[in-house]
């Protein structure tokens, strides 16, 4: 635990405490994280709606979010919260993967960004030792752009969800659709695809998605030649070659519509495949936005979409 002194107008106060995140922090932290969101949402002068103010909401969505949260959790490099008067006022999370360091999560109450908290959480979680490139999926919000700079990395693209009420569709293609679970083979096999898109390998992410959602390995000519992830939230997806997007995300409305799921998805921009197709089969774009921020640029993200929610890509 460290603490950092702070003063007003000359005055000493409270001091600011660092600790180490545990588990049984999860659902403060998370009611920290829709705060911010909601101030976030007003400041920009969206529409979009947040559970903060829905006690019922709130619990509903935590629930589902829930084991996202311990995943972060259980796998991150550094999680940290920063505490005032002995209450979180924010927290900060880093997951280490093959030597890529991103910045999970960082959040600070609206009414203590003032304290010092964002920084001393910055400093503390971004990036680890181990690291070889750093990425950050970000807001738009100015303010947090800067202090991400400052460590580093710049914006590379930005980030659209696509949604709308699923229908059955299909697009002809030779590609074969199997079914995988968390096997080593299996694992191997989508290692090898993050590799040529990606650049890193991340077990631990794959079997977490693989126990949560409907993993699926794509085959050309009896080679994988791709993978996605389908359930009530959707991705990541991954091809080697961008032009199976539309036969692939037909493939994951589809599915959608026959489970009555709702469908969307975390497009990078320069995924032009992905986007023509959406945009054509009439998908609505939501006006809260993401970017993505690198220390230096690498992979083929017209070959990818991103996780959803995209708390990492």
């Amino acid at each position: 635990m460290t603490t950092a002194t702070m003063t007003n107008n000359g005055l000493k106060t409270e001091a600011l405490t660092f600790r180490p995140g545990q588990l049984e922090d999860l659902y403060a932290i998370y009611c920290i994280f829709e705060e911010t969101l909601a101030d976030l949402i007003k400041r920009f002068g969206s529409s979009a709606t947040t559970s903060w103010h829905d006690p019922a909401a709130l619990e509903k969505i935590w629930q589902e979010r829930r084991p996202l949260f311990e995943h972060m959790a259980r796998t991150a490099a550094q999680f940290w919260i920063a505490e005032h008067n002995g209450e979180p006022v924010g927290y900060a999370r880093s997951i280490l993967r093959d030597g890529l360091c991103e910045l999970t999560d960082f959040f600070v109450k609206p009414g203590a960004q003032s304290l010092g908290a964002g920084r001393g959480l910055m400093e503390r979680t971004f990036p680890v030792e181990g690291t070889t490139r750093k990425n950050i999926i970000a807001t738009t919000d100015m303010r947090a752009q800067k202090l991400y700079m400052r460590h580093g990395v710049v914006p590379r693209f930005l980030i659209y969800y696509f949604g709308r009420e699923p229908e059955v569709t299909s697009v002809e293609t030779d590609l074969v659709f199997e079914r995988v679970a968390a096997e080593p083979e299996t694992l191997d096999r989508l290692a090898a695809i993050d590799r040529a898109i990606i650049e890193h390998r991340r077990d631990e992410d794959h079997a977490w998605l693989l126990d949560q959602r409907e993993g699926y390995l794509y085959y050309r000519d009896g080679r994988p030649v791709g993978y996605g992830y389908l359930g009530s939230n959707n991705g990541p997806f991954a091809l080697l070659d961008p032009a199976d997007f539309p036969a692939v995300l037909a493939h994951a409305e589809s599915e959608a519509a026959r489970r009555d799921r709702e469908f969307g998805l975390e497009v990078p921009m320069i995924n032009l495949a992905a986007v023509e197709y959406l945009l054509a089969r009439g998908f609505r774009l939501d006006a809260f936005a993401a970017v993505f921020m690198s220390d230096k640029p690498y992979g083929k993200f017209e070959n990818y979409i991103i996780t959803s929610p995209p708390f990492f890509f």
